[in-house]
């Protein structure tokens, strides 16, 4: 827009003073007609975008000018839209009229008509300039824009990997920890109580035995809390994702697509139930199905989480939504039901298995 309006401006300049050198050296009647079909032939040429037609219409207008001499004083509206065409110098062609009428008009006339056509030329030079100018900035801000956006999806990745790097060393450390006390504390704590169990066999004092018994009871709860903590650090340090993903990676009879799309960290009970789950179909497809390709979604929903495994093979066991017979099967319809989840199965187009669990 910004550069037709700059030719257009351009064009206006040129026409002004065309239009002014051309009524001080004309006097008769029907003056306005040629300025008429300049109009005419001008706009025609600034707002065709075929080259062929713009050539076409400057050499008529050339071809004009030799046959009525009051058209060469508008020759710099019409050089100006072939100025900087794409066939080099072909606006040298709007000197000929110019030139063959040397004997008929003043010497001052074509000088100022010349000097008209370098001005249209300033004009447009200074006009495509502008239009370069801008679209370098236009392309240099969309360039920075992008780079911006990917700058920021790259921080964001590298940040979401920093993130989940560290979560996975936190887990990694909760593991050790939790082995740690159990082979360490516990083995400790169990060799006191069979150690006090014996003293309890051999000794024969009544108020000593009541000591050890009261020894032996505190150790018993000890190492229950030691190993309720121990359980607790190890459910909390299991990273759901990276177990998921681990079973897709052993995954060798055909390609598993994973789409992982929960953000929060679910209960142990559901991802225990869920790689319970994963682990079964993927055995079912082993034993029983042909499928060359297999597809898992995890999806987290604002009431429940849902997870579905289907894959494009045929598999014994399933009729009508049903459960025939199968023990993997029946295991995943239990694990879900304990969960107050719902099981969908279904063997239309490959074999497919449909969870969803509400949220506790």
């Amino acid at each position: 827009m910004a550069v037709n309006m700059n030719k257009l401006i351009d064009k206006l300049i040129i026409f002004i003073l065309c239009i002014a050198f051309y009524i001080s050296n004309v006097s008769y009647r029907q003056v306005v007609v040629p300025i008429l079909i300049v109009i005419i032939i001008s706009s025609a040429l600034s707002y065709s975008e075929n080259d062929n037609l713009k050539l076409t219409g400057f050499i008529l207008f050339i071809l004009l000018c030799i046959y009525d001499s009051d058209f060469i004083f508008f020759i710099p509206v019409i050089c100006y839209d072939v100025l900087f065409f794409k066939i080099k110098w072909i606006s040298i062609f709007a000197l000929l009229p110019i030139l063959m009428n040397l004997k008929q008009t003043l010497l001052i006339i074509d000088i100022l008509l010349i000097l008209i056509i370098i001005l249209a030329y300033l004009l447009k030079y200074r006009t495509i300039s502008l239009q370069t100018i801008r679209q370098d900035y236009y392309k240099l801000r969309d360039n920075s824009k992008e780079m911006t956006m990917m700058f920021e999806i790259k921080n964001k990745e590298l940040m979401e990997k920093q993130d989940y790097e560290v979560n996975l060393a936190t887990l990694n450390e909760r593991n050790r920890i939790a082995r740690d006390i159990h082979d360490n504390v516990g083995h400790m704590l169990s060799s006191s109580i069979l150690q006090i169990g014996a003293l309890l066999t051999i000794n024969k004092d009544e108020k000593t035995k009541e000591g050890l018994k009261l020894i032996k009871d505190t150790l018993s709860k000890a190492m229950d809390s030691i190993r309720n903590s121990v359980h607790d650090l190890h459910d909390e340090s299991i990273d759901f994702y990276t177990e998921i993903q681990t079973l897709v990676n052993s995954f060798k009879f055909c390609t598993v697509e994973l789409h992982y799309d929960i953000e929060s960290n679910p209960d142990k009970k559901l991802k225990y139930c869920f790689i319970a789950v994963v682990k079964e179909a993927l055995s079912n497809i082993i034993k029983h199905s042909n499928a060359t390709k297999v597809n898992i979604i995890l999806r987290e929903h604002p009431a429940l989480f849902q997870l579905v495994i289907q894959d494009n093979g045929t598999q014994i066991g399933i009729k009508s939504n049903k459960i025939n017979g199968g023990i993997g099967l029946k295991n995943i319809s239990d694990r879900v039901a304990a969960l107050n989840g719902n099981l969908n199965l279904s063997s239309d187009n490959g074999f497919r298995i449909f969870i969803s669990i509400p949220k506790i």
